[in-house]
């Protein structure tokens, strides 16, 4: 259910004070849009992860205590990678791509169904 044009303004006007009163919390809670996951570190991330596992497991078995805790520190390094967020910006400049088009075609496309349904409702 959409949001009536009451809600909309009370809802910019609630977002607009939050970054007046407190920007670096305002910003760190809104999305960024130049922000996006990457699908390389997601997969780089998990192989390590497995990784780390696998080399803990190891580590565990053979009673080798800096094997294990390499395994864990591998696993940990593994899960930040995977979490960590890339730059839409600076991917831009090396695949030619803008850097407000950061989106998918399927995300644009259902954005501009829902701008439609919105202009249809008004």
């Amino acid at each position: 259910m959409p949001l009536s044009e009451h809600e909309q303004r009370l809802l910019e006007q609630l977002e607009k004070q939050l970054h007046e009163d407190d920007p670096k919390f305002a910003n760190s809670m809104g999305s960024d849009p130049s922000r996006t996951w990457s699908t390389r570190h997601i997969v780089i991330g998990v192989l390590g992860t497995i990784a780390g596992v696998l080399l803990l497991l190891v580590g565990i078995s053979l009673q080798n205590i800096i094997l294990g805790v390499l395994g864990f520190v591998v696993m940990g390094a593994g899960v930040y990678f995977a979490t960590l967020r890339s730059s839409a910006v600076g991917k831009a400049g090396g695949r030619g791509k803008k850097p407000g088009k950061s989106r998918s075609s399927f995300m644009n496309s259902l954005e501009e169904r829902w701008d439609e349904r919105r202009k249809g409702e008004s």
